[in-house]
C-alpha cells in the first residue's frame, strides 16, 4: 500500500483526503448519501493507482545524434524514436532527456497517448561552445492516467555520445620551408648485405588494410604483423601543445589554452589537407604515435581532432622528455608562459626536425618587455621561427605572420643541441 500511495499525484492525494473527510463527516452527521460520496472519492485514486502499477507498459526508445562529431559553436540534431510494442495503451507521457548543461537546458516533451504499435518521433537541437565529449541521456518517462491521479516514472539506460571538436579556422595556403622532411615507416629503408630489406614488417594497428598482413611473420611473432609500404617522400608534422596549467591564463572559451587548442587544430587541419601526417605531443606525453593508421586523410584528421577535443590542462611544471626515436619532421608548437629551463626541453622535441615554428602566447598581455617576448628571443636564438600572440588575435592572422617570418628566415635551420649554459651549434 505505501508503494501504491507514493505514485499518487497532488490531485490523487486531494481526492483521497476529501474522501476521508467526507466519510468521517457522514458518520458524525449520520448521512448515508454523504457516505457514498466519501467512498467514491476514496476508491477512485486507490483503484486507479492499483491498475496503473500492475499494468505492464512496454516502451522502447532509440536515440540518434546527427552528426556525432561537430565543431564548437555549431548545432547537432538529436532524434528520439519512441514505440509502444505492448498491448496496453499508455496515458499522458511526459518525456525529459538528460543533457549536459553545456549543451543547453533539458528538453521536455508531452505525448497525449501511445496506443499499441504506435510510434512517435521527436527531435531537438543541441549546441556547445566548449569542446569535449558529452553523454546525452538517459531518457526519463513519466506516465499519468487519464484522470491525473497517478504518475509513474521510468528511465531508459541508453546513452549517446556527442564529440565537440575545437574550432578549426581556415588558414591561408603558404609554403613552409623544409616541409618535405618526414620519414619514419614510409622512408626508403637501408638494405642488408644480401640485398633484402633490414626491416619489412611491423605490428598490426587498428585501421590497417588486412591485405597487408604478413602471415609468416605473424606465425613467428604470435600476433598480427603487416608489411611496411615504401613511400620515399612523406611529409610529417609534430604538433606540440603546451597544456601546463600554470603556463596559461583565463577560463573557458576566452582562455589562452583554448585559443592554443584551436590554433593547433587549425594548423593540423591545414597541413593534413596538404598531405602531412600529424602527431600531437603535449607537455605530459613523453611519446605519441603518428596518425598514419592506413586510413584516409579525413579519418586521420578525425583522430587528431578527437584527441584535441579531450585534452585538458595538467599540473606538471616541466615538459616530459622526448622518448620517440623517429624524426619529428616539421615542428609547430603553441606555447604558454615558459622558463629558461623549458627551452632545453622544447629543443629535445626537435629530434630530426627540418623546421621548427612556434607561437608564444603573451598570457600577461604586457605592453613592454613581457615574458613572452623574452621567451621568443630565446627560442629564436635556439633556431626557432617565432611569433607572439594573444588570445584576442585571429588564428589566421597569426599563422600568416608565422609563415611570413619562416620565409624571411631563409630556409631550414641547423640542428641545435641545448646545454645548461645555453644553445650551441
Amino acid at each position: 500500500m505505501p508503494r501504491i500511495l507514493s505514485t499518487l499525484t497532488t490531485r490523487g492525494r486531494s481526492f483521497l483526503s476529501a474522501g476521508v473527510a467526507t466519510t468521517v463527516c457522514s458518520v458524525l452527521l449520520g448521512e448515508p448519501g454523504l457516505l457514498r460520496v466519501g467512498i467514491l472519492l476514496l476508491t477512485m485514486p486507490v483503484i486507479t493507482a492499483l491498475v496503473a502499477t500492475r499494468s505492464r507498459y512496454l516502451l522502447s526508445c532509440h536515440r540518434t545524434v546527427v552528426p556525432t562529431r561537430i565543431p564548437a559553436d555549431t548545432t547537432a540534431t538529436v532524434a528520439i524514436h519512441i514505440e509502444n510494442p505492448g498491448r496496453v495503451p499508455t496515458g499522458l507521457l511526459l518525456l525529459e532527456d538528460r543533457v549536459p548543461y553545456v549543451l543547453g537546458s533539458r528538453p521536455r516533451f508531452v505525448i497525449d497517448q501511445l496506443r499499441p504499435r504506435w510510434t512517435r518521433d521527436i527531435t531537438y537541437p543541441v549546441r556547445a561552445s566548449v569542446r569535449g565529449r558529452y553523454q546525452i541521456g538517459p531518457l526519463t518517462v513519466r506516465m499519468t492516467d487519464p484522470f491525473g491521479f497517478v504518475e509513474l516514472s521510468r528511465s531508459f539506460t541508453a546513452r549517446t555520445s556527442l564529440t565537440v571538436t575545437p574550432t578549426v579556422h581556415r588558414l591561408a595556403a603558404a609554403h613552409v620551408s623544409g616541409d618535405w622532411s618526414g620519414s619514419g615507416e614510409q622512408r626508403p629503408r637501408a638494405f642488408a648485405a644480401a640485398g633484402t630489406e633490414d626491416v619489412t614488417v611491423r605490428e598490426y594497428r587498428q585501421g590497417d588494410d588486412r591485405r597487408r598482413i604478413h602471415w609468416p611473420s605473424t606465425a613467428k611473432a604470435g600476433e598480427l604483423m603487416v608489411r611496411r609500404e615504401e613511400q620515399p617522400h612523406h611529409s610529417r608534422v609534430t604538433l606540440l601543445l603546451d597544456n601546463r596549467a600554470d603556463a596559461h591564463r583565463g577560463k573557458g572559451a576566452a582562455s589562452s589554452f583554448e585559443w592554443s587548442v584551436s590554433a593547433i587544430a587549425s594548423v593540423g587541419a591545414h597541413l593534413n589537407a596538404r598531405g602531412f601526417t600529424t602527431r600531437l605531443v603535449s607537455a605530459d606525453s613523453a611519446q605519441e604515435s603518428w596518425h598514419d593508421r592506413g586510413v584516409s586523410r579525413e579519418a586521420e584528421l578525425d583522430f587528431l581532432l578527437d584527441e584535441l577535443s579531450l585534452i585538458q590542462t595538467v599540473r606538471t611544471h616541466n615538459f616530459a622528455p622526448h622518448n620517440d626515436h623517429t624524426a619529428s619532421g616539421l615542428v609547430v608548437a603553441c606555447l604558454g608562459s615558459c622558463r629558461p629551463i623549458d627551452i632545453a626541453a622544447l629543443n629535445a622535441q626537435r629530434i630530426g626536425s627540418s623546421r621548427s615554428l612556434a607561437i608564444v602566447m603573451d598570457v600577461e598581455r604586457a605592453d613592454t618587455f613581457s615574458a613572452a617576448r623574452t621567451t621568443a628571443e630565446s627560442l629564436r636564438y635556439a633556431g626557432w621561427v617565432v611569433v607572439v600572440a594573444t588570445a584576442g588575435d585571429r588564428v589566421a592572422d597569426v599563422w600568416g605572420k608565422l609563415t611570413a617570418a619562416d620565409r624571411l628566415s631563409g630556409g631550414p635551420q641547423r640542428s641545435w643541441v641545448t646545454t645548461s649554459q645555453g644553445p650551441a651549434a
